[in-house]
């Protein structure tokens, strides 16, 4: 079972996450949305596509742009469509 954590909450959690490129994606029902922020940011990769992005709030602390997701992904990324990925200090354990 594959967790995400950051400042002592459990932001995910899902035995069926997807690896892409070392990251755990999280499928959508397993998030704790009650963590995420909708943030403004946008990044594209050259073979998935573009990237949106959420803020992390827990206990009144902000980590801005710490979780991703591909609404759109490219055919090849398919199977994280929707799927949340972490960085910026956000510890995913398995």
């Amino acid at each position: 079972m594959a967790k995400a954590i950051w400042n002592g909450a459990i932001l995910a959690e899902s035995n069926q996450t997807e690896m892409v490129e070392g990251n755990h994606y999280f499928p959508p029902n397993s998030i704790n949305r009650a963590y995420f922020k909708a943030s403004n940011k946008h990044t594209t990769c050259p073979w998935k596509g573009v990237a949106s992005y959420y803020d992390i709030v827990v206990d009144g602390k902000t980590n801005e742009g710490a979780a991703w997701y591909y609404p759109t992904p490219s055919a090849a990324a398919s199977q994280i469509k929707d799927h949340v990925a972490f960085w910026r200090g956000v510890q995913v354990v398995d």
